[in-house]
């Protein structure tokens, strides 16, 4: 590097060094104030699409690191702030509603209650349905097999074996015609299919290569790509929509790659193995770090007690947050027809719904924190029967899922019994989640 002639102070190049750090280190603005000054130009018929449809419904279908509810409720993700910025250069106003399977995520479409939908891969079936917008990423598809099994390497090595996949999977109609020797099962969402792989009722599942990595099992291991198919990241809008469609693409095309390469490393950055830095690179981290320290020591303690302030504010906003999110989440439970609970580590019970109650003829104070042993709601061999199989569950870390009969006190049902372990924040194990419905009031509402 060439110098100037002309001997620079120490402090200058000290200060502009700390201020270059800075920018680096944390104090900058987040990624997405740092936007560039992309436009998109649209059309007189565009403008008119946008100005008749000032809300474009986006079906959303939660998929950590793609889609997802944050802690606040909101949706977050690759593909939320993907929209959000296509929002400000198009201003189109994308509002979020949630499905629970990719079925359902195309009925919603096919059906006009929803216009727009991320979280779909491309196939034959789909394409008579709905249009796709240009491609803006995408990753491979892995099998997920049962620890111990061999890796499944092909969907040849699957013939005379069961494959399990959501229903209307984005693979299920080429599998079905190219590799009829295959076992295929549909199951309703990817959480359900990885508990057919764990229990051992089919040999593999298939899912998306990131998502995989993000539920460890110590029952589940993730394995070979499924050679030469890509999951790609569209936007698939509803078909007649030409003019969403266009300025979809436009808004693509104009998006700058190293935006969109900066939010993909934003959400995907500890998922794949990042390269290990060279001597001299971490040297000339660990200068900057020394300059940084140096040079921000003083300003830290002029803007700590502002700090603090804000760490009060967003603390207190937090929790009324929080608040709101419980009381929605008890309302959520209590509008559920089937009977739900929570149960702790020991089995007793935390949280029930209303149709808990009512199918027991018993109140939540009346049984809360006790385990089915302790209350008299069940007949005994029920209770003890049931008791032990959610400490067997508790240890193995297994869900369930199962038709079966059951004896309650006002005789013999039909249900079907649903209970999976759910974890903490922290990943720790904190109990199980659990309901049945009758299976004859099922059938009859499908």
């Amino acid at each position: 590097m060439l110098f100037s002639k002309e001997v620079k102070p120490a402090a200058y190049w000290l200060f502009l060094l700390a201020v270059m750090s800075i920018g680096q280190w944390g104090i900058a603005a987040p990624m997405d104030m740092q936007e560039s000054d992309a436009t998109v130009t649209l059309d007189a018929q565009e403008l008119q699409w946008i100005a008749t449809h000032p809300r474009v419904v986006v079906t959303a279908l939660d998929y950590p690191l793609y889609l997802f509810k944050d802690k606040q409720g909101q949706w977050s993700g690759l593909h939320s702030d993907v929209l959000k910025r296509i929002s400000v250069m198009t201003g189109l106003q994308f509002v979020f509603e949630e499905s629970f399977s990719t079925d359902q995520m195309l009925v919603k479409l096919e059906g006009g209650r929803a216009d727009l939908s991320s979280m779909l891969s491309m196939n034959d079936e789909r394409k008579t349905l709905l249009d796709f917008s240009h491609a803006f990423g995408g990753a491979g598809w892995v099998f997920v097999g049962r620890v111990g099994a061999p890796q499944v390497q092909s969907l040849e090595e699957l013939a005379k074996r069961v494959l399990v996949l959501p229903a209307r999977h984005a693979l299920e109609a080429a599998i079905r015609r190219d590799y009829p020797a295959i076992e295929l099962r549909t199951v309703k969402t990817n959480a359900e299919a990885r508990a057919w792989v764990e229990s051992g009722d089919a040999y593999a599942t298939i899912e998306n290569e990131v998502g995989a990595q993000l539920y460890p099992s110590g029952l589940l291991q993730v394995g070979a790509v499924v050679p030469g198919i890509w999951d790609a990241d569209y936007l698939s809008v509803r078909k007649g929509q030409p003019q969403l469609l266009s300025i979809l693409n436009k808004a693509l095309n104009a998006f700058p790659p190293e935006e969109l390469r900066a939010i993909r490393l934003k959400w995907f950055s500890g998922v794949t193995p990042s390269e290990v830095p060279g001597l001299w690179q971490k040297l000339r981290h660990w200068m900057c770090e020394g300059i940084v320290i140096a040079s921000v020591f003083g300003l830290l303690s002029l803007l700590w007690n502002r700090r603090l302030t804000v760490l009060v504010r967003q603390r207190f906003e937090a929790e009324k947050s929080l608040s709101d999110q419980l009381a929605f989440q008890h309302a959520l439970l209590d509008a559920m027809p089937d009977p739900m609970f929570v149960r702790d580590l020991q089995g007793r019970l935390v949280m029930c719904n209303k149709s808990y109650e009512e199918v027991l003829s018993t109140r939540f104070d009346q049984v809360q924190g006790r385990q089915l042993i302790e209350v008299d709601v069940l007949p005994k061999r029920t209770a003890e029967l049931l008791h032990a199989e959610f400490m067997s569950q508790l240890e193995t870390r297994r869900t369930r899922f199962i038709e079966r009969q059951l004896r309650f006190k006002d005789g013999i049902r039909d249900v079907y019994q649903w209970t999976v372990p759910f974890y903490g924040a922290d990943g720790q194990l904190r109990g199980l989640l659990g309901g049945w419905a009758e299976i004859d009031r099922r059938s009859r509402q499908a």
